[in-house]
């Protein structure tokens, strides 16, 4: 009789799977963790814990801001639940942390947090607290998140009155704006200096403003778009509200302010783009009555439109680009409706031809040319003569503001007026920008800036042939010869040129005057003399 089959014997040779693990580490800020190499230390202790208890890290997920608190305003940590979210058939994950403070340094975050990770089905374990769901744990783990919450309340109260007594000392502490960058001083806040050739393109736009050279602030932002290195959008543009904070900012005139700390006009330690008076200038302009536009269609091909009129209607002429067989041909022409020239072509070499032949014509005679100079050379001796003078006069003023100042201030403590109060307030920041325009006046006052020749010397060349000025790349420095050389628009003839020019007083006084035909008066007078 054959033996039976042994009976199989079955074991069970499946082992459990071990848990898996996900790791959050953060610090507080990237240079934190670029001295002190935090991340990884945190990434280190936390695979040791993680392999010590047997679990199988799958993931590690970093943060090097604070999130002020808020753990939604963490990379690392929506990451982190977004990765749970992804995975729903996954249950049982475990996050490991190094810190409580890692965690969430607010309580009502914390809270949040951890029901969070609840309902994705995931628990928490920190290296140096155990998690407990006893009222007792609960309890210390909600005194601990206050803790944290404390200290960083403290950190960033403690910070702030840094950073506000740094600016109170004059050091500005946020984001450079356009024209500075900041460097480094051993031993000391960095602090501002000037960015080239940013620096000197800001300056440029600002006594521009001031002085009239740009009319309005489309001409600025045209101006801006025209220079390589001024920052601009990925379309190439420069937008009027950058144009509209830059000219706001008291930072160029070297004063710092910053509302939220009520901190208003405090000089500052860097070196200034332009002076107080100049910003206090262009603050007058832009509060002021409103200018036209800036015609868009002006361009450096065509800088004689609508600058000269029509002969015939008296309507300034257009210009455009006009399309031939073989290349396009550039035109001035009339555009009113009927008049007789219209939409009769004016060639742009005949027209702007002229205009540079009548430009030339316009040189003073070296006489009066000569006497001018000496003129100006005499005023300039008067002026530094009068500088000390004019010295205990601006002291004078500076006393006078000082005292109206501690007056406002005396009424300010007794008003409870809401609305007075906010008028005081900006009475003496006007003062306060008026004080520091006395200082600089003192400051500067008999000292020039530049010698005589080095200040009129653009001037001069000016005066004694426009017609070089003409010549320039810039369609600024060419609009800025029809405003200085002409007191009226240039009518135009198609056949017959040029009328006769209203030149400004200036060209008036050089070109008209001949030294040869003046002579002194007789004693007697202009009327005869009486027996």
């Amino acid at each position: 009789m054959p033996c039976p089959p042994p009976e199989k014997v079955t074991h069970d040779m499946t082992e459990k799977e071990p848990t898996k693990a996900l790791i959050y580490c953060r610090v507080s800020t990237a240079k934190q963790d670029d001295e002190g190499n935090g991340l990884e230390s945190q990434e280190m202790r936390c695979r040791q814990y993680a392999q010590s208890t047997g679990y199988e890290v799958e993931a590690v997920f970093p943060d090097s801001v604070s999130g002020g608190g808020d753990f939604m305003r963490r990379p690392g940590m929506v990451a982190l639940l977004s990765y749970l979210d992804a995975q729903p058939k996954t249950r049982g994950y475990v996050v490991i942390f190094d810190d409580l403070k890692r965690f969430a340094r607010d309580t009502e975050f914390h809270i949040r947090l951890r029901q969070a990770f609840k309902l994705r089905g995931a628990r928490v374990e920190c290296l140096n607290f155990r998690f407990e769901e006893t009222p007792e744990g609960k309890f210390t783990e909600t005194i601990l998140a206050a803790q944290g919450e404390l200290e960083r309340e403290q950190n960033r109260r403690q910070v702030i009155q840094k950073m506000q007594a740094h600016t109170r000392n004059g050091y500005w502490l946020f984001y450079p704006p356009v024209g500075y960058r900041f460097a480094e001083v051993p031993g000391s806040v960095a602090r501002l200096v000037r960015d080239e050739p940013l620096a000197s393109i800001v300056t440029h736009v600002f006594e521009g403003f001031a002085s009239g050279v740009f009319q309005t602030q489309a001409e600025i932002v045209r101006y801006l778009e025209n220079q390589p290195a001024w920052p601009k959008d990925r379309k190439g543009r420069v937008h009027w509200e950058q144009v509209a904070r830059m000219l706001a900012k008291p930072l160029y005139a070297g004063l710092i302010t910053v509302p939220k700390w009520d901190i208003h006009l405090i000089p500052g330690v860097h070196e200034p783009l332009v002076s107080v008076e100049t910003w206090k200038t262009v603050q007058d302009r832009r509060l002021g009555a409103a200018k036209a536009p800036a015609r868009k269609d002006l361009n450096q091909d065509f800088p004689l439109r609508g600058f000269v009129l029509c002969d015939c209607c008296n309507e300034p002429l257009t210009a455009g680009w006009s399309k031939g067989r073989y290349r396009r041909y550039a035109y001035y022409l009339c555009d009113t409706t009927g008049c007789p020239e219209y939409r009769k072509s004016i060639r742009k070499e005949d027209i702007e031809g002229d205009f540079e032949t009548l430009l030339a014509c316009l040189v003073p005679s070296q006489g009066l040319f000569q006497l001018a100079f000496d003129m100006l050379r005499d005023l300039w001796n008067r002026k530094l003569t009068s500088g000390r003078q004019q010295v205990v006069e601006w002291e004078g003023n500076l006393r006078t503001i000082d005292k109206k100042i501690e007056q406002i201030i005396d009424r300010l403590v007794e008003t409870t007026n809401e609305s007075v109060v906010a008028a005081y307030e900006k009475r003496v920041r006007d003062l306060e920008i008026e004080k520091a325009v006395a200082k600089e006046k003192i400051a500067n006052c008999g000292r020039p800036l530049a010698s005589f020749r080095e200040t009129y010397r653009t001037a001069m060349d000016f005066l004694a042939s426009p017609w070089k000025l003409w010549h320039s790349d810039r369609l600024e420095d060419r609009r800025a010869v029809l405003k200085l050389v002409f007191a009226e628009r240039l009518p135009y003839a198609r056949k017959n040129g040029y009328r006769t020019a209203e030149t400004s007083l200036t060209f008036k006084l050089l070109g008209d005057m001949k030294m040869q035909n003046m002579q002194m008066v007789p004693l007697a007078g202009i009327e005869p003399a009486r027996p």
